[in-house]
């Protein structure tokens, strides 16, 4: 029987547990994997593809694109160590229709000038796909990637994989009889192909830059209008680059170096030569170079569009957002026609390239903020 309490007691001075703690996100955190871990090693993935876009496009400027003539996935990492090794490559490269058409008085160390631009272009391929390889293979073995993340991991590695055979492709088509440069429709996959796999790592790391449960409540304030037309933009913005590397592959840069006007007028002159008439929107220099304009024109007014319609956005990083994609855009529209007036110095056109892949960025992230708006606070709000 327990003991009667005296009336003069004090209340409550007894010894009691601490209430249990509520653990809230236990479910977030069980499959949210090591999200930041995995961001990091796709920007590393990201920064390594956007270096070999740089050399790819200095490779193609110095013209050492057909310098190695073999496909040897392995053994090609090890370049020539001997003056016997080195000759034997010079050999090789006499053999095909660009030295004796083009390069006839090449000495072997102008060669080996131009060998270390495509060895150098390859081994930064191999090395994408061991950083690729690696990591995924760290992530999975300590169950790290987060739920519903293994295949969209994978893809960038298929992705290059399908880039190193669509490169040897490319290199290929210049080893045939007259041929003294890489086939231009080749050439322009092979870059379209690079763009996507940085449009699918940039998007990877904006998705993973906020938790699942946060990107979830962010499309319910979806903006639709800006959703849409950014996927428009987008769609745009890939049929110029494609346009772009046909310019390059056909050195339609170096010609026409007037601007707005192209000879003197506004169509270049005898655009339509080559048999069956398809074929001069794509080989024709005038007048790929011209579509490539016209197209770039189109580009510049329907980003203003958009840019113009961001205004109404309620979301102050949403706007901010495309304000930076039309500065962008803008800045690669003068680049653009630099490039025309300098006939495209090695310089200022790896330039216009590399803006290429910001521009693409920053309409994909665009494009994620009108998606997957940021909810301003009240001090953004003043």
């Amino acid at each position: 029987m327990a003991a009667k309490r005296s009336i003069f007691e004090d209340v409550g001075t007894e010894k009691r547990e601490a209430p249990p703690v509520a653990r809230t996100g236990v479910i977030d955190r069980a499959h949210a994997g090591a999200r930041g871990a995995i961001r990091l090693w796709l920007i590393v993935l990201f920064a390594l593809v956007v270096a070999m876009i740089a050399v790819g496009g200095l490779t193609r400027l110095t013209d050492a694109g057909l310098s190695i003539t073999e496909w040897a996935p392995v053994t090609g990492a090890i370049p020539p160590m001997s003056d016997e090794a080195w000759q034997g490559e010079f050999a090789k490269y006499q053999q095909i229709p660009e030295f004796a058409l083009q390069n006839s008085q090449m000495t072997l160390d102008e060669f080996r000038g131009i060998y270390w631009w495509e060895w150098g272009h390859r081994q930064l391929g191999r090395l994408v796909g061991l950083v690729w390889a690696l990591g995924l293979g760290y992530f999975l073995l300590r169950r790290q990637v987060p739920t519903g993340w293994t295949w969209r991991l994978v893809l960038p590695g298929l992705l290059g994989g399908l880039q190193g055979a669509v490169g040897w492709w490319m290199v290929s088509s210049g080893l045939g009889a007259g041929m003294v440069d890489v086939a231009p429709y080749r050439l322009a996959i092979h870059l379209e192909l690079a763009f996507v796999i940085l449009g699918v790592l940039a998007w990877h790391v904006m998705q993973l830059s906020r938790p699942d449960r946060v990107l979830m409540q962010a499309r319910r304030l979806r903006e639709a209008r800006l959703w849409r037309l950014t996927a428009g933009l987008a769609g745009a913005l890939l049929v110029q680059v494609l346009l772009g590397a046909l310019v390059a592959g056909n050195d339609a840069g170096r010609n026409f170096n007037d601007w707005p006007l192209m000879a003197g007028g506004f169509f270049p002159p005898d655009p339509f030569q080559l048999s069956p008439i398809w074929r001069n929107f794509f080989e024709d220099p005038g007048l790929v170079q011209f579509v490539h304009r016209m197209v770039g024109y189109g580009v510049f007014l329907f980003g203003l569009f958009v840019w113009w319609q961001s205004r109404s956005s309620a979301h102050l990083r949403t706007r901010r957002a495309f304000d930076w994609m039309m500065v962008m855009i803008f800045g690669q529209a003068v680049l653009g026609v630099v490039a025309v007036l300098t006939q495209a110095q090695a310089h200022v056109a790896l330039t216009h390239q590399l803006v290429a892949v910001a521009v693409w960025v920053l309409v994909l992230r665009a494009r994620h903020m009108a998606g997957y708006p940021v909810v301003q606070s009240v001090r953004e709000r003043k």
